[in-house]
């Protein structure tokens, strides 16, 4: 079990965007969005106004799936995820945002004012894994190996 969650942290370690799935009550809805990890747990920062962060509020069971893009079935490697998302409380938002302007540094730079102004009015979110599945069809087609935690 270990080289299976040490092969998923290095699959989000490779890569940046995930596609977060919610349910709210204009119905389902898809957002890509940058996120940073830590262990598994799935951090990124959004506009609390944002459709899948109004989402999050009102239902915070998510889905969500990490993968590139593959021309060839064959090739094809992710991840999807089931769990609960939250929106990060003022107490831990310096330890998470740590945690995204290590990733990206983008982040850190506050020079363009409309930039740090939209930086500083966002919200810090969370999905808490409870599933991940490793898809990976290099090892077989439809090849899945599930981590429930």
């Amino acid at each position: 079990m270990n080289e299976l969650r040490e092969r998923i942290e290095a699959f989000l370690a490779a890569h940046h965007v995930m596609s977060l799935a919610t349910f709210g009550h204009n119905g389902p809805h898809a957002a890509s969005l940058f996120y940073a990890y830590d262990s598994f747990e799935l951090i990124w920062i959004s506009d609390p106004a944002s459709r899948h962060s109004r989402d999050v509020d009102t239902e915070p069971r998510v889905a969500a799936t990490v993968a590139p893009d593959y021309a060839d079935f064959a090739q094809i490697r992710g991840l999807q995820i089931w769990g609960t998302a939250r929106r990060i409380e003022q107490v831990e938002r310096a330890r998470y945002l740590r945690l995204l302007e290590a990733r990206y540094a983008f982040l850190k730079f506050s020079g363009l004012k409309k930039m740090h102004d939209a930086y500083a009015k966002s919200a810090i979110y969370c999905l808490d894994p409870n599933r991940i599945v490793l898809i990976d069809n290099t090892r077989g087609f439809g090849h899945k190996e599930i981590l429930e935690l």
